[in-house]
Formats: structure tokens, C-alpha cells, sequence
């Protein structure tokens, strides 16, 4: 029989392939998850709640299953996190708040959850995340802010909204988890925490049982260890779903069987960044030999400048998503006393200062710019853009500026649409990840993921787990 422990590290896809060959169990596997989530969480603070008994029952009913040559799918026996925005049945769905404990637990589970069930996955409990899932730092003062797995000395931050899940990933204590990106918050925790990180496109992938932030930019996205583990889960989550019209329209894409296909004849756009955006200079370090990496693939390499810089295309998106938050959670502002989160406040209440004609405004300009960018990038052949996924590594918690817009080279994708691939490509001398981003328009996801696996390739497969 193969170690748990070590098929878990490999990731999802190498997980269930290992249990369809009988090497191992999907108790084996659910127990290793379960044991290192135990082992860890009190000082990870990964999760906010543990469905241990169900998910051994679960894992049991599987491998009864595997004995009759029953495969439920290709992720067959392999643990999962759910970001907890996410309804799953029986369970509370907090979205980091205690403005929700009066709430009832959820009676069904959300419709990528459900997917993910038919996959095979094993869902093992519901992972933190920002309060509303409004912030990129990671932090959240009422449910607790999980900490980097990658530094045991110093607290640092996980990356947001999709905290909780970024650190489990990253921690190697489940090999795929689920997030949900507004302005980044599946890239950034996916860069500073070492995992895969895939932004969907805009009406691929319904939101149906998801606490919303802002309809007309919430994506749902995998976090995984590698390009393959985010694709097969990605492509899991798909299909169009009643319950969600942003996906009525939605292509059938195979997210799977062209990752191998490289970079070959593929024009790259190096997205050239605002002049007062500062980058590390180990991220650019590792970002200039990612870039060389596939150049020697076969890609040609082109310097592009969007049509508008990205600090406009950001603050842009960060007013829509305030009035959008205040429509949804701003009578909880309102609350005397405010039980919010300092930030949270702010950043919902902000929407309920922007008048509808400045909203309805914003509106159209967005769609100008939606058409011009692709445009851009259309008659240019531009088939990716490249670039780091977050200016710097993990900054201590006692350090983080919550006044600052840590999606600064995220939030654009989510303005325009677009979908978005964060891969692991190198560590700091410190020892912390540094995440390479690739950009794609709308609907060409499985292009950003064969681009993703390529870089994935270049970089010698995936980051090594913290020990």
C-alpha cells in the first residue's frame, strides 16, 4: 500500500488514481487529511469547522463502492475544503461573520459543492475566510485570521478572501479546496500560500448556494498542489445551472486534455505595470526566468500595455464592488451596535456613499472598457498576458495595511472578465512562495491552464509543501 501522506503531497489526481489502483483507501486518505488538520489547525486556524464523522462515513461508503469497480468520478476519495460562503447541508454557512450565527445551517448543498460530491471529493469541513469575503489580506479580526504555513517563526499574512483555504492547500492538509474570486481572492492566497490558484471566467461556473459580494464579478475557482489537480476540479464544477443566469450561456469547455500541449507558437504579452507599482526584486527575479523559461519553450514574447493602467481598472472595480456589498450586506452597517468587522464596515459601507447615477455610470464605462480590451488583445494576436500575481511575498500580520489594495495585479481580470491562472514558480531566500499569473480572455480557460502547466513544468513541478 502507498503512504497517504506522501500521495496526498503529490496532490489530487495522483490521490485518486492511487486509490482506483487499489494502492490505498479512501478512509486512508480522509484519516491522513483529518489527522493533519487535528495536528495543526489550533495554530493554522485553517478551518472553522470539521465534519470529521461524515467525512469517514463517506470515505467508507466510497471504498465500498471501489470494491464493486465503482468509481464515482476522477476525484474519487480526495479530501476537500469549502470556503465558508459556500453552503454544504447540515452545516452553518458563516461567510466570517457573526452577524450569520442566527442563521440555520444550510439544507442542501450549493451546486459546486454538489458537483464536487459527484466527482468523488470528500468534503472534510468549511475553511476561513474574510468577513464577506471583502479583502485580499487574508485578515479577519471577529472569526480569526489563519496564518502562512510557510513561516513558523513569524505570523504572516494568508492571502484573501479565500484564507482559510489557501492555508490547507498550502499546508498540505487537503490536496484541493474551493475559493471564490471578487477581485483576486483565489490568486492571492494561492501566491503567498504555494498553491495553484484558478479565476474561472465570469459565467462559467454558477454561484448558486454562495453568499454574494458582487454578482457582476464573484467567480468560484480551485485552489489545488498542482495545474492538473485545479483543471480536473475546475472542470467538475462545470455546467449551466437554473438557479444561475450568468451561466445560461456558458460554452462547454475541456479544461483537461490540452494541458500538455505547451507553449509553442503562443504569443505571450508581458503586461508592463504601472510605473509606481513596486516589485520585489526576488518576485522579479523568478518572474524574469519564468518568462525566459517559455520563450525557450517556443513562445514569443511581446511587451504589452493595456489600454488603461491598471490602478484605474482597479480602484474602478473597487467602487462597483462596494455599491454591489452595500446592496447585499448594507443594513448591517447600520446595525446599533455594528457587529461588522472594523474593515468590513468600511468597505461595505463605502458602497452606500456612491450615488445610482455615479453606479450607472461606472456600469457603462465598464463595458467600454470590456470591449476595448479585447479588442486590444484581439488585434494585437495576443493569446495570454503575464504577470507576477502579487508585488511582494507575505508580509508579517503586524504589518499588513488593510488601507492598501493588495489585488492591485488581480483586479483587473475580474473588471474585464477575464479568467486567471496563479502558479508556484519559486521561493524567497526566506523561504516563501512567489506566484506567477497568467491571464486570458474570457471563456479561454483552458488556454491559461495549458499555459499554467507549462510554467508549472519550467518550474519543476510543484512548490514543496513547508516542512
Amino acid at each position: 500500500m502507498s503512504d497517504a501522506a506522501s500521495l496526498l503531497a503529490k496532490g489530487a489526481v495522483a490521490t485518486a488514481e492511487a486509490i482506483a489502483a487499489g494502492l490505498t483507501s479512501a478512509r486512508a486518505i480522509v484519516d491522513t487529511s483529518l489527522d493533519r488538520i487535528a495536528a495543526t489547525n489550533d495554530r493554522l486556524h485553517a478551518f472553522i469547522a470539521v465534519t470529521a464523522e461524515e467525512a469517514r462515513a463517506e470515505a467508507d461508503l466510497l471504498d465500498v463502492l471501489a470494491k464493486r469497480g465503482v468509481r464515482r468520478g476522477p476525484l474519487h476519495g480526495v479530501p476537500v475544503a469549502v470556503k465558508d460562503i459556500i453552503d454544504v447541508a447540515g452545516l452553518k454557512t458563516r461567510a466570517g461573520s457573526v452577524t450569520r450565527d442566527h442563521q440555520p445551517a444550510a439544507t442542501a448543498d450549493a451546486f459546486v459543492v454538489s458537483r464536487l460530491r459527484a466527482a468523488g471529493a470528500v468534503v472534510v469541513g468549511k475553511s476561513h475566510t474574510v468577513e464577506y469575503a471583502f479583502g485580499g489580506w487574508g485578515t479577519n479580526p471577529v472569526a480569526g485570521t489563519p496564518v502562512n504555513p510557510h513561516d513558523a517563526a513569524t505570523p504572516r499574512n494568508p492571502g484573501g478572501s479565500s484564507s482559510g483555504t489557501g492555508v490547507a492547500v498550502g499546508a498540505g492538509l487537503v490536496p484541493i479546496g474551493f475559493g471564490t474570486d471578487t477581485g483576486g481572492s483565489v490568486r492571492l492566497p494561492a501566491s503567498w500560500c504555494g498553491t495553484v490558484g484558478h479565476k474561472t471566467s465570469m459565467g462559467l461556473i454558477s454561484r448558486a448556494g454562495v453568499v454574494p459580494l458582487a454578482l457582476h464579478f464573484d467567480t468560484i475557482g480551485p485552489l489545488a498542489r498542482t495545474v492538473r489537480d485545479a483543471a480536473v476540479m475546475s472542470q467538475a464544477m462545470l455546467g449551466s445551472d437554473p438557479a444561475d443566469a450568468s451561466t445560461w450561456n456558458a460554452p462547454g469547455l475541456d479544461l483537461v486534455s490540452g494541458l500538455a500541449g505547451g507553449v509553442k507558437g503562443l504569443t505571450v504579452g508581458i503586461l508592463t505595470l504601472d510605473s509606481d507599482i513596486a516589485i520585489d526584486r526576488e518576485v522579479a527575479s523568478a518572474f524574469d526566468r519564468t518568462v525566459k523559461a517559455l520563450e525557450a519553450a517556443g513562445a514569443r514574447l511581446v511587451p504589452v500595455t493595456l489600454p488603461e493602467a491598471l490602478g484605474r481598472y482597479t480602484a474602478a472595480c473597487g467602487d462597483l464592488m462596494m455599491v454591489e456589498g452595500a446592496h447585499h450586506h448594507g443594513h448591517l452597517v447600520a446595525d446599533t451596535p455594528c457587529r461588522l468587522g472594523e474593515w468590513a464596515a468600511r468597505r461595505i459601507g463605502g458602497g452606500l456613499k456612491i450615488s445610482a447615477t455615479d453606479y450607472f455610470a461606472a456600469v457603462e464605462t465598464r463595458r467600454a472598457r470590456i470591449r476595448a480590451a479585447n479588442a486590444f488583445l484581439h488585434d494585437r494576436g495576443i493569446d495570454v498576458l503575464v504577470l507576477p500575481t502579487t508585488p511582494a511575498p507575505a508580509v508579517p500580520l503586524a504589518d499588513v495595511d488593510e488601507t492598501a489594495a493588495p489585488g492591485i495585479l488581480t483586479r483587473f481580470a475580474n473588471y474585464l472578465e477575464w479568467c486567471g491562472v496563479s502558479v508556484p514558480v519559486a521561493k524567497t531566500t526566506g523561504g516563501l512562495p512567489i506566484g506567477f499569473q497568467i491571464v486570458a480572455a474570457q471563456f479561454d480557460d483552458a488556454l491559461a491552464l495549458r499555459v499554467a502547466q507549462a510554467v508549472e513544468t519550467a518550474s519543476g513541478g510543484p512548490l514543496p509543501l513547508p516542512m
